[in-house]
């Protein structure tokens, strides 16, 4: 059983920044990679940034020079560093994990957190 909890959403002016955190917790052996997505009303869920457990990151054109996504291993936690919002960046964002657990190592499962609402507006 493995749980993602998101945190740091709020509502932020255009040009201003937030941190989203997010903490998986349960019977982890290791977990491959964690991930922010969001999505906004009237479109599909799509992906802001990624990173797999040996370092490597994929971001979103849109948020290519405005995001940072890093793991802190010890905690099980992603974060992600957004700057210079803009209002199209209004979503709800969700943490998504690929884990091995323990009782199952050889097989990885994708989980999702219930999402954190960002919203950019003056």
């Amino acid at each position: 059983q493995v749980q993602l909890v998101e945190s740091g959403g709020g509502l932020v002016q255009p040009g201003g920044s937030l941190r989203l955190s997010c903490v998986a917790s349960g019977s982890i052996f290791s977990i491959a990679a964690m991930a922010w997505y969001r999505q906004a009303p009237g479109k599909e869920r799509e992906l802001v940034a990624a990173m797999a457990s040996g370092g490597g990151t994929h971001y979103a054109d849109s948020m290519l020079d405005r995001t940072t996504i890093s793991r802190d291993y010890a905690t099980n936690t992603v974060y992600l560093q957004m700057f210079r919002l803009k209002p199209e960046d209004t979503a709800v964002y969700y943490c998504n994990a690929n884990v091995r657990t323990y009782e199952n190592r050889r097989m990885s499962r994708e989980f999702w957190g219930q999402g954190t609402q960002v919203t950019v507006s003056s």
